[in-house]
């Protein structure tokens, strides 16, 4: 059964070309309110009349996103997120398609803690862990200063049931945690973060966490994978084949200076692993306060309340192209019930 559409005025940004308007804004049942009312996230559909239904239609969906890719990057400043759909993404190839034709500069996955493989392009394998297991809440390499500032998701093969990328906008989190743990939000701001983790040296598919530093620093020479992690702030002690990977301080809380406002730009809930998140994650001091500090377990287990309590969790279609505005939207993954699942990635500067 299709989910209740209904289309909405696009707040007097209405992109229109020579033949007419292009996309419309439309409204889902998941979609929440943000702080200044908009829903969240921005859906962008193909107008009625517009002959988007075939792959040969490709081209006018790219040239649409080229003719008005300032008006697309306000929509997504001002709403954290847009999801695209109806729209005829139906491969790989077609997905990095879409991406050159937004034109941002490609980011590279280096010292990145997720199994990732590259398809075509600039198109990679999501998260490679099992997909019948939670991934926590998280901004997209929080933990390094060179972190993308955009994320696209394509739904390849949509899950039958379960599967979600649920998304939630960093600022609530950080207002409502400095409401709620005060003390804790000005630790967090005084002292930022350390993140601890030990890499072997192949990759750990069951883990989502499981790359190996091969993969996370692309080489098989130690001294390159040094150098490497020195340019993300990160020492390596090598412990044999094996390395143990120490990142920080590095803030736990920022200032977006689009939206003005403090985000929650961290991956304390995909990295603590304290008896608030003991089921997903054992290692109870991968993540600390920058002074050596541990975290406040009642403060997690309320951080990861109020993430699933405050997220939007869209059930994915074929074809889905969702744009996230890392700086501004934490995401994560709702364990798969029924397959199949094929959410792809690119990442953005």
């Amino acid at each position: 059964m299709m989910e209740a559409c209904k289309s909405i005025p696009l707040h007097n940004n209405t992109i229109k070309m020579a033949s007419g308007n292009i996309f419309r804004e439309v409204e889902l049942p998941e979609q929440k309110p943000d702080s200044d009312g908009a829903l969240f996230p921005a859906v962008l559909s193909p107008i009625s009349n517009a002959d988007f239904t075939s792959t040969a239609k490709l081209n006018g969906f790219e040239e649409a996103i080229k003719a008005h890719k300032p008006w697309l990057e306000s929509l997504l400043q001002k709403r954290g997120a847009i999801l695209f759909r109806g729209f005829p993404v139906n491969s790989t190839s077609d997905m990095n398609d879409v991406v050159e034709a937004f034109g941002f500069p490609e980011a590279f996955y280096v010292g990145g803690r997720a199994s990732r493989t590259k398809i075509l392009g600039r198109i990679y394998t999501t998260n490679e862990a099992p997909q019948d297991k939670t991934i926590p809440f998280h901004h997209e390499m929080a933990y390094v200063p060179d972190y993308p500032s955009k994320l696209f998701f394509f739904c390849q093969e949509a899950p039958r049931s379960g599967g979600e990328t649920p998304i939630v906008l960093s600022h609530i989190i950080y207002d409502k945690m400095k409401e709620k743990h005060p003390d804790f939000v000005a630790k967090l701001e005084e002292h930022g973060l350390t993140y601890t983790k030990i890499m072997s040296d192949e990759d750990l598919p069951s883990s989502f966490t499981g790359s190996g530093w091969k993969s996370a620093y692309m080489t098989d020479d130690k001294n390159v994978a040094e150098e490497r992690a020195a340019k993300l702030g990160t020492k390596l002690e090598w412990m044999g084949n094996s390395v143990k990977t120490i990142t920080g301080p590095v803030p736990g809380i920022k200032f977006d200076k689009g939206s003005q406002r403090k985000t929650w730009f961290n991956s304390l809930a995909n990295s603590y692993g304290g008896p608030a998140n003991a089921e997903i994650y054992d290692d109870s001091r991968s993540i600390e306060f920058g002074n050596g500090e541990p975290l406040s377990d009642s403060a997690m287990k309320d951080c990861l309340r109020i993430l699933e309590e405050e997220c939007v969790a869209i059930p994915w279609k074929k074809g889905d192209v969702m744009l996230v505005n890392n700086l501004m939207v934490l995401h994560s993954r709702r364990p798969l019930i029924k397959p199949p699942r094929r959410i792809l990635v690119s990442l953005c500067k």
